[in-house]
């Protein structure tokens, strides 16, 4: 009987260590308020499952293009081609995904309906104009492929860059893989460094993500996400674009380490496509060498 007393004892300190580390780097700990969006730039609006954040910009009467980030980046991974886009005369929209940024962070199943909808609602309040064009990065491209499907009545043009290709399977319990991103918070924003090629050239890229983690339900978001999210579904999405005879840019930073430039192949056999792959560059070819996606990107939008 001492014997199991001992290991009773050394298993509860274990336990206590365990939560111990986990309150210790625990980043969540707060609920999104008013008061963390008041000085935040953009918009809001309360769509059925929570607050979105949003940024339009550009004239009311000209084409629309809707941006759509990758899988945790909130929407300024956009700025500099946002802006791009906005001095050339279209009217741009991009928004946080439920979950990151500044939109709610509700706790939901992250499926694609989920994504879908969220969008869907967001198009309905700003009264967009039909047909327009969308473009997704990354997860985006997810987003993208899965809203065209089920609306190509609704879209003109579409842009993908370093698209998603293969979600990873997930079979970890989501309590495990909460804890594990709980104890390896700042660590997974200083891995957003490894997007690009050259890192040493985007000092503030980690500390710009950070904000975003201290609200509870982001981690929730993320693993919701890659458990609900088939990765059969990404692909028979690209597939059937196809069938809509849609014109598609794809682009891809030839140097990427997150989604390799190998998949565009894989993805070129599924889906017609003009390629614009981009030397010396990662998975953000729009950030790394803006100039040159920025004006093939406009090229591609202004050719008939």
């Amino acid at each position: 009987k001492k014997i199991i007393y001992v290991l009773l004892l050394l298993l509860a300190l274990v336990l206590i260590g365990f939560y111990g580390l986990y309150v210790l780097k625990n980043a969540e700990t707060k609920t999104i308020s008013e008061n963390d969006r008041k000085n935040a730039g953009g918009s809001f609006v309360k769509l059925t499952d929570g607050i979105t954040h949003y940024e339009a910009a550009g004239p009311d009467t000209a084409k629309t293009i809707v941006l759509i980030h990758g899988f945790s980046v909130p929407y300024y991974i956009w700025d500099g081609t946002f802006d791009s886009l906005v001095h050339r005369g279209f009217r741009v929209i991009r928004y946080d995904e439920f979950g990151r940024g500044l939109s709610d962070k509700p706790n939901a199943i992250y499926s694609p309906l989920f994504y879908r909808k969220q969008l869907v609602e967001l198009l309905e309040v700003l009264k967009v104009k039909t047909p327009f064009h969308i473009a997704g990065l990354s997860f985006g491209g997810a987003i993208v492929s899965d809203f065209v499907t089920h609306y190509p009545q609704l879209i003109d043009k579409i842009i993908f860059i370093d698209p998603v290709y293969r979600f990873p399977n997930q079979g970890t319990p989501e309590a495990v893989m909460n804890y594990t991103m709980a104890i390896k918070a700042y660590a997974m924003a200083d891995d957003q460094l490894t997007n690009f090629k050259h890192p040493e050239l985007f000092p503030n890229w980690a500390s710009k993500y950070k904000p975003q983690m201290k609200f509870k339900g982001f981690r929730h978001a993320l693993i919701s996400t890659i458990k609900n999210y088939p990765r059969q579904t990404i692909i028979a999405n690209y597939t059937q674009l196809d069938s809509f005879h849609k014109k598609v840019l794809l682009i891809w930073g030839k140097d990427d380490k997150i989604v390799t430039f190998d998949y565009s192949d894989s993805l070129r056999q599924k889906l017609n496509v003009d390629l614009l792959a981009v030397e010396d560059a990662g998975h953000l070819p729009h950030l790394e060498k803006p100039t040159i996606v920025n004006q093939k990107i406009i090229s591609f939008l202004k050719t008939q």
